[in-house]
Protein backbone atom coordinates (compact mmCIF):
# COMPACT_ATOMS: atom_id res chain seq x y z
CA UNK A 1 0.00 0.00 0.00
CA UNK A 2 2.44 2.34 1.22
CA UNK A 3 5.63 0.60 -0.89
CA UNK A 4 7.00 1.72 -3.79
CA UNK A 5 6.17 -0.45 -6.18
CA UNK A 6 4.47 0.68 -9.23
CA UNK A 7 1.60 -1.41 -10.68
CA UNK A 8 0.98 -1.36 -14.89
CA UNK A 9 -2.07 -0.16 -16.47
CA UNK A 10 -3.51 -3.35 -17.22
CA UNK A 11 -3.46 -4.67 -13.29
CA UNK A 12 -4.84 -1.32 -12.37
CA UNK A 13 -7.73 -1.71 -14.35
CA UNK A 14 -8.42 -5.36 -13.21
CA UNK A 15 -8.43 -4.09 -9.91
CA UNK A 16 -11.62 -2.63 -7.83
CA UNK A 17 -11.83 1.03 -8.46
CA UNK A 18 -11.59 1.81 -4.59
CA UNK A 19 -8.48 -0.88 -3.87
CA UNK A 20 -6.49 1.48 -6.85
CA UNK A 21 -7.68 4.54 -5.61
CA UNK A 22 -6.97 4.01 -2.01
CA UNK A 23 -3.70 2.53 -2.82
CA UNK A 24 -2.98 5.72 -4.79
CA UNK A 25 -4.06 8.36 -2.25
CA UNK A 26 -1.97 5.73 0.32
CA UNK A 27 1.32 6.77 -1.63
CA UNK A 28 0.43 9.94 -2.21
CA UNK A 29 -0.53 11.18 1.20
CA UNK A 30 2.36 9.70 2.37
CA UNK A 31 5.00 11.02 -0.06
CA UNK A 32 3.27 14.85 -0.39
CA UNK A 33 0.68 15.26 2.27
CA UNK A 34 -2.76 15.50 2.38
CA UNK A 35 -3.20 19.23 1.46
CA UNK A 36 -0.06 18.77 -1.05
CA UNK A 37 -2.51 15.79 -2.93
CA UNK A 38 -4.97 16.31 -5.46
CA UNK A 39 -8.25 14.70 -6.40
CA UNK A 40 -6.86 14.88 -10.10
CA UNK A 41 -3.51 13.37 -8.87
CA UNK A 42 -5.04 10.32 -6.75
CA UNK A 43 -7.52 9.54 -10.34
CA UNK A 44 -4.70 9.65 -12.57
CA UNK A 45 -2.46 7.29 -10.29
CA UNK A 46 -5.00 4.95 -10.02
CA UNK A 47 -6.29 5.29 -13.76
CA UNK A 48 -9.55 5.54 -12.87
CA UNK A 49 -11.98 8.46 -13.82
CA UNK A 50 -12.83 11.01 -11.30
CA UNK A 51 -16.03 10.12 -11.23
CA UNK A 52 -15.06 6.43 -9.92
CA UNK A 53 -13.62 8.52 -7.21
CA UNK A 54 -17.12 9.55 -5.99
CA UNK A 55 -18.76 6.93 -6.24
CA UNK A 56 -16.57 5.09 -3.97
CA UNK A 57 -15.70 8.12 -1.22
CA UNK A 58 -18.29 10.47 -0.40
CA UNK A 59 -15.54 12.79 -0.29
CA UNK A 60 -12.06 13.71 -0.30
CA UNK A 61 -12.03 13.57 3.58
CA UNK A 62 -13.80 10.36 3.22
CA UNK A 63 -10.91 8.97 1.18
CA UNK A 64 -8.72 10.86 4.22
CA UNK A 65 -9.99 9.16 6.81
CA UNK A 66 -9.99 5.65 5.13
CA UNK A 67 -6.35 6.05 4.03
CA UNK A 68 -5.54 6.16 8.17
CA UNK A 69 -7.72 3.42 8.80
CA UNK A 70 -5.37 1.42 6.17
CA UNK A 71 -2.42 2.80 7.73
CA UNK A 72 -3.66 1.14 10.99
CA UNK A 73 -4.51 -1.98 9.65
CA UNK A 74 -1.20 -2.43 7.65
CA UNK A 75 0.42 -1.40 10.94
CA UNK A 76 -1.58 -4.04 12.66
CA UNK A 77 -0.41 -6.32 10.06
CA UNK A 78 3.00 -6.25 10.69
CA UNK A 79 2.47 -6.18 14.74
CA UNK A 80 0.68 -9.44 14.38
CA UNK A 81 3.62 -10.67 12.15
CA UNK A 82 6.27 -9.59 15.31
CA UNK A 83 4.19 -11.46 17.92
CA UNK A 84 4.14 -15.11 15.90
CA UNK A 85 7.21 -15.60 17.18
CA UNK A 86 7.21 -13.42 20.60
CA UNK A 87 7.33 -16.18 22.85
CA UNK A 88 7.75 -14.02 26.46
CA UNK A 89 5.78 -11.29 27.35
CA UNK A 90 9.01 -9.19 27.53
CA UNK A 91 9.38 -10.02 23.22
CA UNK A 92 5.76 -8.94 22.90
CA UNK A 93 6.18 -5.52 24.49
CA UNK A 94 9.44 -5.28 22.19
CA UNK A 95 7.47 -6.34 18.73
CA UNK A 96 5.26 -3.17 18.82
CA UNK A 97 9.07 -1.80 18.97
CA UNK A 98 9.50 -4.03 16.11
CA UNK A 99 6.34 -3.30 14.36
CA UNK A 100 6.95 0.46 14.09
CA UNK A 101 11.11 0.11 12.74
CA UNK A 102 9.21 -2.65 10.17
CA UNK A 103 7.18 0.08 9.16
CA UNK A 104 10.00 2.73 9.04
CA UNK A 105 11.63 -0.07 6.52
CA UNK A 106 9.22 0.10 4.04
CA UNK A 107 10.16 1.15 0.75
CA UNK A 108 8.68 4.60 1.00
CA UNK A 109 8.68 6.39 -2.77
CA UNK A 110 10.75 9.52 -0.80
CA UNK A 111 11.97 7.90 2.02
CA UNK A 112 10.64 7.57 5.45
CA UNK A 113 8.84 10.66 6.91
CA UNK A 114 7.53 9.35 9.95
CA UNK A 115 4.45 8.44 11.13
CA UNK A 116 2.17 8.78 8.92
CA UNK A 117 -0.76 8.90 10.79
CA UNK A 118 0.69 11.98 12.57
CA UNK A 119 1.78 13.67 9.94
CA UNK A 120 -1.70 13.73 8.62
CA UNK A 121 -2.84 14.63 11.55
CA UNK A 122 -0.58 17.93 11.86
CA UNK A 123 -2.62 18.78 8.84
CA UNK A 124 -6.46 18.09 9.97
CA UNK A 125 -7.85 20.68 12.18
CA UNK A 126 -9.38 20.08 15.24
CA UNK A 127 -12.30 17.68 15.39
CA UNK A 128 -11.99 16.99 11.71
CA UNK A 129 -12.39 12.82 11.90
CA UNK A 130 -9.53 11.58 10.49
CA UNK A 131 -7.40 13.78 14.17
CA UNK A 132 -9.85 10.95 16.28
CA UNK A 133 -8.62 8.05 14.13
CA UNK A 134 -5.28 8.81 14.73
CA UNK A 135 -6.27 9.06 18.29
CA UNK A 136 -7.63 5.76 18.18
CA UNK A 137 -4.42 4.42 16.60
CA UNK A 138 -2.13 5.80 19.36
CA UNK A 139 -4.23 4.57 22.29
CA UNK A 140 -4.61 1.22 20.88
CA UNK A 141 -1.03 0.78 20.87
CA UNK A 142 -1.01 1.83 24.48
CA UNK A 143 -3.15 -0.25 25.32
CA UNK A 144 -1.01 -3.43 23.21
CA UNK A 145 1.86 -2.26 25.17
CA UNK A 146 -0.36 -2.25 28.51
CA UNK A 147 -1.88 -5.86 28.03
CA UNK A 148 1.89 -7.14 27.71
CA UNK A 149 2.75 -5.36 30.71
CA UNK A 150 0.22 -7.63 32.41
CA UNK A 151 1.66 -10.40 31.91
CA UNK A 152 4.57 -9.35 33.88
CA UNK A 153 3.30 -7.38 36.69
CA UNK A 154 0.17 -8.84 36.79
CA UNK A 155 -0.66 -7.40 40.31
CA UNK A 156 0.06 -4.06 39.88
CA UNK A 157 -1.96 -2.27 37.99
CA UNK A 158 -0.88 1.29 38.78
CA UNK A 159 2.45 0.50 37.52
CA UNK A 160 1.42 -1.29 34.62
CA UNK A 161 -0.25 2.03 33.37
CA UNK A 162 2.05 3.76 34.16
CA UNK A 163 4.79 1.66 32.30
CA UNK A 164 2.49 1.60 29.15
CA UNK A 165 2.51 5.53 29.03
CA UNK A 166 6.29 5.93 29.37
CA UNK A 167 7.35 3.20 26.58
CA UNK A 168 4.11 4.59 24.52
CA UNK A 169 6.04 8.77 24.85
CA UNK A 170 8.98 6.56 23.97
CA UNK A 171 8.03 5.04 21.07
CA UNK A 172 6.21 8.38 19.81
CA UNK A 173 9.20 10.42 20.75
CA UNK A 174 11.73 7.72 18.51
CA UNK A 175 9.34 7.85 15.95
CA UNK A 176 9.01 11.53 15.68
CA UNK A 177 12.70 11.18 15.20
CA UNK A 178 13.50 9.06 13.15
CA UNK A 179 10.75 10.59 10.24
CA UNK A 180 13.69 13.77 10.69
CA UNK A 181 16.54 11.28 10.39
CA UNK A 182 14.90 8.62 7.83
CA UNK A 183 15.52 5.43 8.95
CA UNK A 184 14.45 3.15 11.83
CA UNK A 185 17.80 3.94 13.85
CA UNK A 186 15.85 6.21 16.71
CA UNK A 187 13.54 2.99 16.63
CA UNK A 188 15.93 0.35 17.44
CA UNK A 189 17.04 2.83 20.09
CA UNK A 190 14.36 3.14 21.80
CA UNK A 191 13.93 -0.80 21.89
CA UNK A 192 17.31 -1.05 23.86
CA UNK A 193 15.92 1.86 26.14
CA UNK A 194 12.99 -0.23 26.40
CA UNK A 195 14.51 -3.80 27.10
CA UNK A 196 16.49 -2.13 29.88
CA UNK A 197 13.49 -0.87 31.37
CA UNK A 198 11.51 -3.59 31.34
CA UNK A 199 14.63 -5.54 32.55
CA UNK A 200 14.43 -3.54 35.71
CA UNK A 201 10.66 -4.20 36.45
Amino acid sequence: MTEKQTVAPSARARRPARDALLEAASRRFYANGLTGTGIDTITAEAGVAKKSLYNNFASKADLVTAYLYARHEEWLGLYRSRLETAATPEERILAVFDAYADHADLAYENGFRGCGLLNAAAELPAGDPGRAVVRRHKEDVEALLSDHLEELLPNAPGRVASMARHLAFLLEGSMARAGLEGDDSCILEARRIATTLIDNL
